[in-house]
């Protein structure tokens, strides 16, 4: 089915790659490994994989204990020898992470439009609430949904439901905005339309589908409503 702007009343963004910069992390990474570049991609994947798993064998941890696990597997596996305090302040980079240019911007013209928004993540609740300390949005969210609230996360259907109950709305109402193509597939198998962010013009995994709609920037969904 096409997007349909007239059923949206609630718009629910994903956090990290879609409002700010994972890639950002690779700066904590420079100073202590001669080529960050891979490093911080497998912290990434590692990280992701780390919660895929943890869904489908009930090993729930904060999503920050992951993250800290996910790169020191990163570290291990390219030989990387450096002390814990290091590791746990190249971590600290996911308080301060670089916010997309378009985000601010995109953000306040939808919450002029009427739309309440949120945000729906695997953090936990600590890591969202430096997010959007540091991003600067703080005035046009009702409220950040965590993973860790009902200890499962993404793509897992109970959360996206569970985020439709938090924020009063029939989950058909909601538009989710997401840079992470899994998280596009979770949203509209809950009930929810899938609005994929591919700033990068990258290829879709189209294993499954299509989204409901693709967009470059949040200018470009809000275009898309109004």
């Amino acid at each position: 089915m096409p997007f349909d702007p007239d059923r949206v009343t609630t718009i629910t963004f994903d956090s990290y790659s879609t409002i700010v910069d994972v890639e950002a992390a690779q700066k904590a990474l420079a100073d202590r490994v001669d080529d960050p570049r891979p490093v911080s991609r497998l912290w990434r994947s590692r990280s992701l994989a780390y919660t895929f798993l943890a869904n489908q064998i009930d090993a729930y941890k904060p999503f920050y204990e992951m993250n800290r696990d996910a790169l020191q597997y990163a570290l291990d596996a390219h030989g990387v020898d450096i002390t814990m305090e290091e590791r746990d302040e190249i971590l600290a980079v996911y308080h301060e992470l670089d916010v997309f240019d378009d985000v601010r911007d995109g953000m306040n013209r939808l919450y002029d439009a009427g739309y309440d928004l949120y945000v729906v993540s695997n953090g936990n609740p600590e890591m969202l609430e430096s997010m959007v300390d540091f991003a600067g949005i703080g005035g046009l969210l009702e409220d950040t949904v965590s993973a860790d609230e009902i200890q499962t996360f993404k793509p897992a259907a109970e959360l996206y439901r569970h985020a439709a109950e938090r924020t009063e709305t029939e989950i058909e109402e909601i538009a989710h905005v997401t840079a992470g193509y899994f998280d596009v597939y979770g949203a509209m198998h809950a009930g929810m339309q899938g609005v994929w962010v591919n700033r990068d013009d990258g290829p879709w995994d189209a294993f499954a589908g299509e989204p409901d709609l693709t967009i470059r920037s949040f200018h470009d969904l809000h275009d898309e409503l109004v």
